[in-house]
Order: C-alpha cells, then sequence, then structure tokens
C-alpha cells in the first residue's frame, strides 16, 4: 500500500496535531490515510481489571474515533484504521513499512527546550525503513502559508542526500512552495590534505568553488525532475547542524537524512537529525538513506 500516509495516535495533543498534518498532506498528494493506534496488552492483577478482548476494542476504538474526526474534515480522503498489538516502535514502523511515510506527534515547548523526543520516538525514528515525521502540538495549517520555506540539509556526495532532496522537493511540489537545500562545509583537518585531494580542490578553484560544485550537482537532477519547484542553494561554512538550525526559524517543513544502518549498539538517529529533533520549531522528517 505505497499510496497511502500512515498517521500514528495515542489520543494525546501531539497525536492530534500530527494526524492533521498526515491529512493534510495525504489530501495534497492525492493519497490514502492509514491511522493506526500500536498497544500492548497490560494484565493487572486487579478485580475487574480489564481483560485483552477489552483492551483491544479500546485501541480500535481510539483509531476509528481519530479516523472519524479527519474524514469529516475532508470527506474525500480515503480513510483506512489499524490497532496492531505489539512494542509500539516496531509495531509503527512496521505498519508504515509499506506506505510513503509515518507521521507522529512530539512534544516540545520551543527552541530552548525544543522537541521531548520520548522513547518511542527516538525508536521509530531510528528503525524506520520509511520517512518519520514528527510534528508538535502547536502544529496548525497556517503554518504552511505559501511564504514559508521547505529546508532540507545536503551532506556528503549526491547519493548520500538523494532520498532527502527526493522527499523535500515532492512535498514542495504539492504545496507549491519554495525548498532550501542546505550544505554545511567546513576546513578539513591537516592530515586530511594529499596530493590527490588538493589536485582536485586546484582544479575547483579553491574549497568555496568546490563545496559550491558539490551542492549544485546535489541539486541538478531535482530541478530537472521539478522545474516548478523554486531552490535556493544555500553553503555556509559550519557544522551541519548548526548551519541548518540558524535557517529553519521559519520554514514549514525540516528535511533530514538518516543513515539507515545498525550499530553494535543498535539504529542511532545521526547528530544532525537529532539535534533537529530536539531544537527546529517547526515539523521535522526524517529520510532513512542506505549506510
Amino acid at each position: 500500500m505505497t499510496g497511502a500516509i500512515t498517521a500514528g495516535v495515542d489520543g494525546t495533543d501531539e497525536s492530534v496535531a500530527a494526524l492533521g498534518w498526515a491529512a493534510r498532506e495525504a489530501v495534497r498528494r492525492g493519497l490514502a490515510l492509514r491511522v493506526v493506534h500500536a498497544w500492548r496488552f497490560q494484565q493487572y492483577d486487579t478485580i475487574g481489571s480489564v481483560d485483552r478482548d477489552s483492551q483491544e476494542r479500546g485501541a480500535l476504538g481510539l483509531a476509528e474515533e481519530a479516523a472519524r474526526t479527519v474524514a469529516a474534515r475532508h470527506p474525500d480522503l480515503d480513510v483506512s484504521t489499524a490497532a496492531p498489538e505489539g512494542v509500539p516502535a516496531d509495531t509503527l514502523a512496521g505498519a508504515a513499512a509499506d506506505t510513503e511515510m509515518l507521521v507522529i506527534g512530539s512534544r516540545g515547548h520551543g527552541r530552548v527546550v525544543g522537541f521531548l523526543l520520548g522513547s518511542v520516538g527516538r525508536q521509530v525514528v531510528a528503525g524506520a525503513t520509511r520517512p518519520v515525521v514528527l510534528v508538535r502540538s502547536g502544529d496548525r495549517p497556517s503554518d504552511e502559508a505559501a511564504g514559508r520555506e521547505i529546508v532540507v540539509g545536503q551532506q556528503g556526495e549526491p547519493d548520500d542526500s538523494a532520498p532527502a532532496l527526493r522527499f523535500a522537493f515532492e512535498t514542495a511540489a504539492a504545496r507549491s512552495v519554495t525548498v532550501r537545500v542546505v550544505r554545511a562545509w567546513n576546513l578539513p583537518p591537516l592530515f586530511a590534505y594529499s596530493p590527490g585531494s588538493m589536485k582536485i580542490l586546484d582544479e575547483a578553484g579553491g574549497l568555496v568553488p568546490y563545496e559550491e560544485s558539490a551542492l549544485a550537482e546535489a541539486v541538478r537532477p531535482w530541478r530537472e525532475r521539478f522545474p516548478a519547484v523554486p531552490v535556493v542553494e544555500h553553503l555556509e561554512m559550519g557544522s551541519a547542524g548548526q548551519v541548518l538550525l540558524s535557517v529553519v526559524g521559519t520554514a514549514q517543513l525540516t528535511v533530514v537524512g538518516r543513515r539507515a544502518h545498525r550499530s553494535a549498539v543498535g539504529a542511532r538517529i545521526g547528530s544532525v537529525a537529532y539535534g533537529m529533533l530536539h531544537h527546529a520549531e517547526c515539523p521535522v522528517a526524517v529520510v532513512p538513506h542506505a549506510a
């Protein structure tokens, strides 16, 4: 079911905002919406405790109530529900594996405190095979005004950032807004210099022209594929996380990549994605790409 967006709901204000974001995006892209509530059976050693069947009915009822609410706002939207039982992070990621993206809520209180990314949200982002969008409770439809850009980080070679760029351009095309592609750079350490690297830099005319060329090369295929999407190529010296945070203050969405690999201590989010999730004020999309 690739022609759908999955929204994870749990009854909180954050998930209500995430559901609204997912529904609007599904309408814009002409996709269906799958509303999912992941739950685990809780056994209580008390008289009158709720049995498994009752808990399952309650979980499905929560998903169905959320679906009815969003269907009333978007009567032409194809909405389905599911309430799978299992570990929440794994269950949500699995439910979204055959859809375009997973949208979930995340608490946050501004630039200083930022997102309060709980363990479930962190595990979902780290383990999902599809893009994950995190939305805060204060998100509003008016935040998606045409004057607000979509910001996407570009790092490394063109293939490294291709999935994130694709997501950003597809979203911008659906919303008729500008994409700002941000590449950060730093002076390489002394030990990184070699005759080969010096030759490449000399041919490019120096570090800045080299970085400008690398950014342009990464963006070129997406300019060609989405000619109607306005693009700003933003090159700035500094750490990737700091440079991105400096430009997302008025963005309607930030898109970052995440290497989809597992280390000895499990799946990781990555420092740039982690920083955006904790400090960006707009929704953040984390897009996995091959290691």
